[in-house]
């Protein structure tokens, strides 16, 4: 006899997870308030992923799973290299609602530095994130959008200041958040800035 077909994957459980952690934060969280946003039974959670934190460490790790899908998405939305690093460096704040979704977001801050199994996958996501940033910059010089620089070390700049800077906005709370964390890399990544004139008629601009 065939096993019964999951009627609700795993990817489906994961997002309902996201959605519970975002309203009540990973410590406040319960297996009862996922299988009700994923329209389970807290038993069959237990039964696929065996604990609260073994759901918690799926969800973590199916976040440093697609970091590398995330940036060839971003990439072949946008012609440009810069415009595909904004993108990707201001992608958190297209999901971000509201300053407690990310305050209940970086509950998980604390599991990353404390916990080893948590800290092994943030360690993996954030260097792959950086390499990333990387290959968009060094994209983005080879292009002529930016002067030649050490790729390695803005990349590590434009994380810190991507993550800095939606915090700050939910402290300060003007205007949207990717509006803000925009206007702080533009900041970052001015000084590398190509500048280009067009010869027009009239003369140059």
């Amino acid at each position: 006899m065939s096993p019964r077909p999951r009627t609700v994957t795993d990817e489906e459980i994961l997002g309902a997870t996201h959605r519970a952690i975002a309203a009540r934060g990973p410590a406040n969280v319960t297996l009862a308030d996922v299988a009700k946003e994923a329209g389970l039974s807290a038993a069959t959670l237990v039964q696929r992923f065996g604990s609260k934190r073994g759901l918690l460490l799926a969800l973590v790790s199916s976040g440093v799973d697609s970091v590398e899908y995330c940036f060839t998405a971003v990439r072949q939305a946008h012609r440009s290299p810069y415009a595909a690093l904004i993108a990707a460096a201001t992608e958190l704040t297209r999901h971000m609602k509201t300053p407690e979704e990310l305050a209940n977001g970086l509950a998980f801050l604390q599991m990353d530095v404390s916990d080893p199994d948590f800290h092994r996958l943030a360690l993996g996501h954030s260097k792959q994130v950086i390499a990333g940033y990387r290959a968009l910059l060094d994209e983005a010089v080879k292009a002529g959008e930016l002067t030649k620089c050490n790729t390695a070390r803005l990349a590590r700049a434009v994380g810190a200041m991507s993550g800095g800077s939606l915090i700050a906005w939910a402290i300060h709370r003007k205007g949207t958040a990717e509006k803000w964390v925009k206007e702080d890399l533009a900041t970052l990544l001015a000084p590398y800035r190509v500048t280009r004139q067009f010869l027009l008629p009239g003369g140059v601009i």
